[in-house]
């Protein structure tokens, strides 16, 4: 029976640090998306935009 508690404890343990890391992986990638300014944001989407509807597209063809 203790080693049953133990393995519950453990496993517990290897939730909370996931969660604990997946948070921080979201914090990261919050604050590198905060961090363009609205004319930077605008200019990506044009370059995305052209990319996507250039005549040479293969995924058009």
């Amino acid at each position: 029976m203790r080693q049953r508690v133990q393995w519950w404890k453990v496993l517990g343990l290897a939730g909370l640090a996931g969660v604990a890391a997946t948070g921080v992986v979201i914090a990261r990638a919050e604050r590198r998306r905060r961090a363009y300014t609205p004319e930077e944001i605008r200019a990506r989407l044009r370059d995305r935009y052209e990319e996507a509807t250039s005549p040479g597209d293969a995924a058009s063809s």
